[in-house]
């Protein structure tokens, strides 16, 4: 089935072109399974064959990821806060932990929401505090296209260098998502240091 799933993803980004990455990187944003690596890698190797436009695959893929994360922050807007305030004290979730939560994105959503759009695992996730929090939505569609855009460009700039060979792909992929992490690492910890020092 695994299989069959990622045989769909080449298949529309091949045939769909660039409206495919938008929807796929949509989906990938909300809360469904669908890896990045699979999309953005194949078409910067249709980039490099020049079957398609580097600029555009990138561009298709952010805002592609800005509509499904604006989804996530919809729902949990309109939807879980509401609930949440109603019945968050049955699954632990207190009124004092609500204010706490938006303290705290008030005054780091920004670093928040574009580091956590660099992160495996983290990046679709992300929007949902947002939403709840009531963050501001022009500064959360700003830093999930600045995150989400640097993460296509990488991406598709590994599918354009390394091409169609797939141990290669296996090998640097986790080479440069481990190194990309540590970079995240060392870039909250810079900020925690510069607000500690303000």
């Amino acid at each position: 089935m695994l299989h069959q799933f990622i045989d769909w993803i080449l298949a529309t980004v091949h045939d769909w072109g660039y409206l495919g990455i938008f929807i796929l990187m949509g989906l990938e944003s909300t809360v469904l399974p669908v890896p990045s690596e699979a999309v953005l890698i194949p078409a910067g190797y249709l980039a490099h064959q020049g079957k398609m436009s580097f600029e555009l695959i990138v561009l298709a893929s952010t805002f592609g990821s800005l509509a499904g994360a604006t989804l996530n922050y919809v729902f949990a807007l309109w939807v879980g806060r509401p609930f949440l305030e109603r019945w968050g004290r049955y699954f632990f979730v207190r009124p004092e932990l609500l204010h706490k939560t938006d303290a705290f994105f008030e005054k780091h959503g920004a670093i928040s929401t574009f580091t956590g759009r660099l992160i495996p695992g983290i990046r679709h996730l992300i929007s949902l505090p947002a939403g709840l929090t009531r963050m501001h939505y022009g500064k959360f569609a700003f830093y999930t296209c600045l995150g989400a855009g640097i993460w296509s460009i990488i991406l598709t700039a590994m599918g354009w260098y390394i091409g169609g060979n797939e141990d290669l792909i296996r090998q640097y992929l986790k080479q440069i998502t481990v190194g990309l992490i540590l970079l995240i690492g060392a870039g909250i910890a810079l900020y925690w240091w510069w607000q500690r020092k303000s």
